[in-house]
C-alpha cells in the first residue's frame, strides 16, 4: 500500500525543512500551508529534487473544518497514512489573542480529530509546541486544566478568558498557554492513537533562524538575549530541528511516544538550571 505523509506549515522555514525529508520516507507527500503561493512553490522545488516522492501543494487554512475532511479524503483516496509534520501556526505578532490560540491550540486537534480515523500501525505524528510555557513556567490549577483539554468545546475560548482574565489578551500569554495546551493535547492524543499502533510526540524548537523567528525578533529584543543565553552560542537551523522530528517519525523512535522534545542548543537548561522539566 502507498505511504502518505502530511506536512503543516510547509510553505517556508521549520514545515519545509521537515517536508524536505519526508520526501525520502513516503511514497506521497501533501504539503499544507495557508498560502497558496507558498506551498505551490514549495511543492515544484521538491518535486524537482525528491528522491521518488509524488509532492503535491494542498491549501488549506488548518482551522477550515471543510479543508482539513478533504485532506483526509485525500489521504484515504491515496494510501496508509504514515507520517505528519504539524508545524503551521502563528507567533504572538501575527494575530490577537483569540486567533493564536485558535490557530495554535485548536487548529491542532482539529487536525488530530481529522486524521485520526487514519491512524494505523506505524503512523506518527510531531506537533510543534514552544520553550513559551515553560520560560513562563506555567502551572494550570484543576480548572483551567479542565478547559484547556477541550479545545474543541465550542465556548472554548470564552470558557479560557473566563478562568485566566484579561491576561489572556496579552497575545505572548495567549501564545505560551496555547503552546502548552498543545503539549497537554499530545499527551492526551498518545493514550488516544496507542490502541491502533500509532504515536504522537512534539518537538519543542528554541530560537531557531527562521523567517518567522526574524519577524518576531524585530518585535521582541529578548530574541536576542535568548541566543546569547544559549550554551551553544548560536540560534539554531532549521534543518537540525528537522533532523530531531525525522527521528521521531522513524522506525527507530518506536517506542517514542506522548513526549515533548525541547530542540534549544540547551537554553532552558541555562535559563532555568534545576527547574527544567524532564
Amino acid at each position: 500500500m502507498s505511504t502518505v505523509g502530511i506536512a503543516t506549515g510547509a510553505g517556508r522555514g521549520m514545515g519545509l525543512a521537515c517536508a524536505r525529508r519526508l520526501t525520502r520516507m513516503v511514497d506521497t507527500l501533501l504539503l499544507v500551508d495557508r498560502d497558496e503561493a507558498s506551498v505551490t512553490a514549495a511543492a515544484e522545488d521538491l518535486t524537482d529534487s525528491a528522491s521518488g516522492a509524488a509532492v503535491e501543494p494542498f491549501a488549506l487554512d488548518i482551522t477550515d473544518l471543510d479543508g482539513l475532511t478533504r485532506l483526509a479524503a485525500r489521504v484515504r483516496e491515496t494510501g496508509t497514512l504514515r507520517a505528519v509534520v504539524h508545524a503551521a501556526g502563528i507567533s504572538s505578532t501575527m494575530g490577537d489573542w483569540r486567533r493564536v490560540i485558535t490557530v495554535d491550540l485548536v487548529g491542532t486537534a482539529m487536525l488530530a480529530e481529522a486524521l485520526r480515523p487514519l491512524a494505523t500501525t506505524g503512523t506518527a505524528t510531531v506537533c510543534f509546541a514552544s520553550m513559551a510555557p515553560q520560560f513562563g513556567r506555567l502551572r494550570p490549577g484543576p480548572d483551567l486544566a479542565s478547559v484547556l483539554d477541550d479545545p474543541l468545546d465550542e465556548r472554548f475560548l470564552d470558557r479560557l478568558h473566563d478562568v485566566l482574565g484579561p491576561a489572556v489578551e496579552d497575545t505572548g500569554r495567549a501564545y505560551a498557554w496555547a503552546k502548552h495546551g498543545v503539549q497537554r493535547f499530545v499527551r492526551q492524543e498518545a493514550v488516544r492513537l496507542g490502541p491502533a499502533g500509532a504515536r504522537i510526540c512534539s518537538v519543542s524548537p528554541g530560537v531557531i533562524d527562521t523567517p518567522q523567528a526574524r519577524q518576531e525578533a524585530v518585535r521582541h529584543p529578548t530574541m536576542g538575549m535568548l541566543v546569547d543565553r544559549t550554551p551553544l552560542g548560536r540560534a539554531g537551523r532549521a534543518e537540525e530541528v528537522a533532523s530531531v522530528v525525522t527521528f521521531l517519525l522513524s522506525s527507530e523512535a518506536g517506542f517514542v511516544n506522548g513526549v515533548d522534545i525541547p530542540v534549544d542548543g540547551g537554553v532552558l537548561a541555562a535559563l532555568l538550571g534545576q527547574d527544567s522539566p524532564a
